[in-house]
């Protein structure tokens, strides 16, 4: 799915987000999604047995990029991607409601995510739409990005 997802956004015009490497190529990329698979929590979601969704969780941001940690318990939101030949079916929207569930489950209040604030801003406006709220920008290298929180009391 991570490798589909560069062809399709590179199909839009976006090779800022994630570059034009498939993300299997990337140095780093395999053992990254390793450590996702064995050091956090992982969740798929399926569409008639096929895996068409991938949510990852943590209890805190990636120590790689320049976020605070929050100051209180929360669940981060680490990884959420969808198959793109499966678009528009709200599969990305059904995973950040089971990080809700999971973030009330793990006793936390607050749910977190960050992602690219590049291009139009559609990411962004994604996260909005799933009730998030734009909290503090960051620069990584020259990747721009953008932390949202959801309240989930």
């Amino acid at each position: 799915m991570l490798d589909s997802a560069v062809v399709w956004m590179n199909g839009r015009g976006n090779t800022e987000q994630w570059g034009t490497t498939p993300y299997s190529q990337k140095p780093g990329g395999v053992a990254r999604v390793e450590r996702y698979l064995t050091e956090n929590t992982p969740y798929m979601a399926e569409l008639g047995g096929t895996p068409v969704g991938a949510l990852v969780l943590d209890s805190g941001p990636s120590p790689q990029l320049p976020i605070a940690p929050a100051g209180e318990p929360e669940r981060y939101v680490r990884l959420l991607i969808s198959d793109r030949r499966h678009a528009g079916r709200g599969i990305g929207a059904a995973l950040l409601d089971h990080a809700v569930e999971e973030t009330r489950r793990a006793g936390a209040a607050l749910l977190r995510v960050d992602c690219w604030a590049g291009g139009g801003g559609e990411l962004v406006a994604f996260y909005e739409r799933n009730g998030f709220t734009p909290t503090d920008r960051f620069l990584s290298g020259d990747w721009p990005g953008q932390v949202l929180a959801r309240r989930v009391g």
